[in-house]
């Protein structure tokens, strides 16, 4: 006897992120089949302690597909009426999320009948950088790299030039799976445009990068030049320290003579006043004493007055009278003598 059975063959899928798919699930129908059509979609997890997860339906003549929230809106059945034998589930704007064992049931009593497929939704390689590692001097090795931020494993990487001989070098070394591409002592002739292509199962992605290759720099030169411009600037910094020290001590200085100052000392006096102080002293003197007692006193020239500034000349000098006040004795009081000076008769001093 005859049987429901499922003719579709295919039982693996890959397909990039973003794109759509169709899962195939195609059946015949026997004459013994007359129960009612009953047609599933089902995803099985990968561990094998979790339940299955019915994702659409075709029951009683209707379509029920709001079991898996994660898929709503994004799956629909290939023809919309499976009683013409076609239950395919069309899967749009896949997710890497999506990857998975999906299984297709059908059912008309008796006859059941099932299928697995194998779906894997890729990334395609995006955001693919170029890099120059090392430097890029005649005579060293330089490292060109390439990587990309987005695509599902396993990556393959391959570099070609696109400038000149747009041959790699001899001595260049590639690896696919880092996509790093070694070129050992490095020649100005290896100086171009080089193209990395990254790919997977279901994409590529590209990128460029310049190589210049020169060279060697002037190390000594650079160095030397270094060397005096650091001693030109430290001389420069210990001028201008000095020269702010030097005017913070005259400043400092300043300050200090000026708080030396007080107004409360009264101004040296005079050469000339001080004299005539003295003068007058003694002249205060003279009018005390008696000729009794000068005998004992040294005579002291008149001339010597201690002043360098007072000075007359003879005929300024005013005459003294000679005094007839008696003197007390100065020898009880204790005075020194002094020799009191009198007028001659042609008026000069004796």
């Amino acid at each position: 006897t005859r049987s429901l059975s499922i003719t579709s063959a295919e039982k693996s899928f890959e397909t990039a992120q973003g794109e759509k798919v169709t899962l195939p699930c195609t059946f015949v129908l026997s004459e013994e089949d007359e129960g009612p059509l009953d047609i599933e979609w089902v995803l099985i997890p990968a561990d094998n302690q979790k339940k299955e997860q019915i994702i659409i339906m075709y029951a009683v003549d209707r379509i029920y597909n709001h079991y898996y929230a994660a898929m709503t809106g994004r799956m629909q059945f290939t023809n919309p009426d499976p009683r013409s034998g076609d239950g395919s589930l069309d899967i749009l704007n896949l997710k890497s999320a999506d990857t998975g064992t999906y299984q297709c049931k059908v059912k008309k009593a008796p006859g059941v009948q099932s299928q697995k497929i194998q779906l894997t939704v890729h990334v395609k390689p995006a955001r693919t950088k170029c890099s120059i590692e090392g430097s890029q001097e005649i005579g060293k090795d330089v490292t060109l790299k390439c990587a990309s931020q987005e695509g599902s494993p396993l990556l393959s990487y391959d570099w070609r030039r696109v400038s000149g001989t747009q041959e790699l070098p001899a001595t260049s070394v590639l690896n696919k799976n880092t996509g790093e591409l070694l070129l050992k002592n490095a020649s100005q002739d290896y100086s171009g445009t080089y193209n990395c292509v990254a790919s997977n199962r279901v994409g590529t992605d590209e990128c460029s990068v310049e190589l210049n290759v020169t060279p060697p720099i002037n190390t000594a030169g650079i160095i030397a030049g270094a060397i005096v411009g650091t001693l030109l600037g430290l001389c420069i910094l210990a001028f201008l320290v000095f020269c702010c020290c030097k005017k913070h001590r005259e400043k400092k200085y300043e300050k200090e003579v000026h708080h030396d100052i007080r107004e409360d000392v009264p101004p040296p006096k005079s050469r000339s006043s001080t004299a005539r102080s003295y003068i007058g002293s003694n002249r205060s003197s003279l009018g005390s004493m008696s000729p009794s007692n000068m005998e004992g006193y040294t005579k002291t020239p008149y001339s010597q007055v201690p002043s360098e500034d007072f000075e007359r000349t003879a005929g300024q000098n005013p005459p003294f009278a000679p005094s007839k006040v008696a003197a007390p004795n100065l020898s009880r009081m204790g005075a020194v003598p002094v020799m009191i000076p009198a007028q001659s008769k042609d008026g000069s001093i004796v």
